[in-house]
């Protein structure tokens, strides 16, 4: 049984979705209502740096950090998750918030301390309304919660089987099994 809102949640690849986009991905769930949802790929580098990819008069602070690519839609469009020790007005969950705006980003870097963490997302994964839930009851997703050391990963490469590892033996296989399947 899943909550009616999935915000908040992690959806972790269930061995189906091989092929697609979203082969191997850990997705937050930012929004979700009946509108739709809204969410970002936290597996997933680009290969740059935010620096190099956003033309903006950026702190250096924000400048050096890799740039991860939230999803298929929308590869232009700027998203970022900002986490600090007390966000009373956090809009994912509890001290986590998303946001869009160059300006607001442009502060947080500004204001960079020890206690703050942000990561930059370029496109987004979203849903219509039902998709998400049509595809929850096909199997296409694992849920899983979200937690603040998973969405700020040390190591994102690894985020999708070291959660599945955490879920027990009986994902084990999923977890352990090559990319390819013709290797097996």
């Amino acid at each position: 049984m899943h909550p009616e809102s999935l915000q908040g949640f992690l959806l972790l690849d269930g061995g189906s979705l091989r092929g697609s986009f979203f082969n191997r991905t850990v997705v937050l769930i930012c929004q979700h209502d009946a509108e739709g949802a809204f969410g970002l790929v936290l597996n997933r580098q680009s290969g740059a740096s935010v620096g190099e990819i956003l033309v903006a008069n950026l702190p250096d602070a924000l400048k050096s950090q890799p740039l991860y690519i939230g999803g298929p839609v929308q590869p232009t469009a700027m998203s970022y998750l900002h986490s600090d020790q007390f966000l009373p007005d956090a809009n994912v969950m509890e001290n986590l918030s998303l946001g869009h705006s160059l300006d607001t980003l442009i502060e947080l870097g500004e204001s960079m301390s020890v206690t703050q963490k942000v990561r930059i997302f370029a496109g987004y994964s979203g849903w219509a309304a039902g998709q998400l839930e049509d595809e929850m009851k096909r199997k296409a997703w694992l849920t899983h919660p979200a937690t603040l050391d998973l969405v700020f990963s040390q190591n994102p490469d690894q985020l999708w089987r070291q959660i599945l590892l955490n879920r027990g033996w009986q994902y084990k296989l999923l977890a352990e099994g090559p990319e390819d399947l013709s290797v097996n």
